[in-house]
């Protein structure tokens, strides 16, 4: 059964709904005043580790901070 529904805007640009909502929120962070702006940004950056296997087995992790780019 086909749907002649319309398609979202997002999906027509060519983008996924992961890129779409990346641009809306960092929009809304930019329009964003002092100090609401600066607490947005700081709860923005992600802290992860990653863990190289050899041979079956982990070695020792690297922590790893990576922040969106303005």
């Amino acid at each position: 059964m086909a749907s002649n529904a319309a398609v979202p805007f997002w999906r027509a640009a060519g983008m996924t709904y992961i890129t779409y909502s990346n641009i809306c929120a960092n929009l809304v962070r930019n329009c964003l005043k002092e100090p609401y702006k600066s607490e947005a940004m700081n709860r923005e950056k992600v802290h992860f580790s990653v863990s190289k296997w050899t041979e079956g087995k982990p070695e020792k992790p690297t922590l790893r901070t990576d922040a969106a780019e303005q």
